[in-house]
């Protein structure tokens, strides 16, 4: 049984591209620096000529028969695929999910100032979880508690286009429902 020197390429989140002798094809078709097809030819030739002009035999399209290799810069070429993943991230939003409480005794000035946060966080693009938690013997009123969000997303659909995300929903002593942009 014949032993390989090559290394082995490690399979890990990102793409793994095989390297000058990583290769073990006998053939491959080759494709120069500025992305003119040069043929099929031997991989010992193509590895010479990629060493005389200064690049890297990397493996772009192993799965082709035969395989495509390209003559590049590798560490170049790493270097400009980190940076095209950072772009990616940098214009990518997560959505955050902003909670505010309510309480069954909130007067008009607070639910004023909740109003206001929730449209801030909406205007950022954020979803807006509102909560009311009963307690003791306000768990008796949660039809009291369900009019005052609904009252609260009333006010707010005055003010800005906005949409239901998840409906009223009760679980023990806590009522919430969440919003977002329309």
């Amino acid at each position: 049984m014949r032993k390989s020197y090559h290394k082995k390429v490690k399979a890990t989140g990102k793409l793994a591209y095989r390297i000058n002798h990583q290769i073990t094809a006998p053939e491959i078709r080759i494709i120069d620096e500025v992305g003119g097809q040069l043929g099929v030819m031997p991989f010992s030739q193509a590895l010479q000529m990629a060493q005389e002009k200064g690049f890297d035999l990397v493996e772009v399209f192993p799965t082709a028969k035969p395989p495509v290799v390209k003559l590049i810069n590798y560490g170049q070429f790493l270097y400009q695929q980190a940076k095209q993943e950072r772009k990616a991230r940098a214009h990518q939003k997560e959505v955050e999910i902003k909670n505010l409480w309510l309480s069954l005794r909130i007067g008009a000035h607070d639910l004023a100032v909740r109003q206001k946060q929730a449209l801030s966080f909406l205007e950022n693009g954020d979803k807006v979880r509102i909560e009311l938690a009963l307690r003791g013997r306000e768990k008796q009123h949660h039809q009291l508690a369900k009019e005052i969000i609904n009252k609260f997303i009333s006010d707010l659909q005055q003010a800005r286009e906005i949409k239901i995300e998840e409906g009223i929903t009760q679980q023990g002593g806590k009522i919430a429902t969440t919003i977002a942009n329309k």
